[in-house]
């Protein structure tokens, strides 16, 4: 089976290229430079109207074309019958946990990286209020994760998308120690070679350069 997905190097391509490592697939990337606002140009607007990443296509489903990362993970999990179960029970748990990453730890995360690192904290009640959410959301997956494995039952697609946000807790300064049930799930989860293969497939970018490339991206600063 063979996809191709557009990408760049950040959290939510990261779901993506981890689950198709799990899923052991053929697929080819493609970057997307948002430092030459490749996001908007027609051509890429075709493929997705909202000029976001991930997008993936499906080539073995007449190019089937899938936007968010979400609405991918289903999709694959779907189509190739794994990371999501089959009891009714059992696939809502998954799919709320998705849910909550998708609705909360994902857009706090973004929006404190917005405020905290591309405004340079000039807007601190900005800065504080995504800063104090983002805690928040973090000690609401550690208490989900008191005494489990994984979100759900088994390692699954809302373990890929939450995993694929635990970066940033460092690069905002904070010690994953002080959610040490979320240390040892995430722990977990890099110890699969899916993870790895992820990360090197995703590649990454010097600091200066992902600032000044995550600037003119999403708020339209510096070039």
């Amino acid at each position: 089976m063979t996809y191709t997905l557009y990408t760049e190097a950040t959290p939510n391509p990261l779901k993506v290229l981890i689950m198709l490592e799990e899923l052991g697939a053929q697929y080819k990337s493609v970057k997307v430079d948002f430092g030459k606002e490749e996001q908007k140009t027609p051509e890429f607007l075709k493929i997705n109207p909202n000029g976001r990443i991930p997008v993936l296509v499906d080539h073995d489903a007449n190019d089937f074309i899938v936007i968010e990362s979400g609405a991918i993970l289903q999709y694959l999990a779907e189509k190739h019958k794994t990371l999501m179960p089959t009891d009714p029970k059992e696939k809502s748990e998954v799919t709320q946990w998705l849910m909550w990453q998708m609705g909360g730890l994902g857009p706090m995360f973004g929006q404190l990286l917005v405020f905290a690192a591309a405004f340079e904290n000039t807007i601190p009640e900005a800065t504080n209020r995504y800063h104090t959410e983002t805690r928040r959301l973090l000690s609401v997956l550690d208490t989900r994760l008191e005494g489990r494995s994984f979100l759900a039952d088994e390692y699954s697609i809302a373990d890929v998308a939450s995993m694929a946000w635990m970066g940033p807790v460092e690069r905002v300064g904070w010690d994953m120690a002080d959610w040490p049930n979320v240390k040892a799930w995430f722990d977990r989860c890099m110890s699969r070679p899916a993870y790895a293969k992820a990360i090197e497939a995703l590649g990454d970018l010097p600091e200066d350069v992902r600032m000044s490339t995550f600037r003119k991206a999403t708020v339209g600063l510096g070039s």
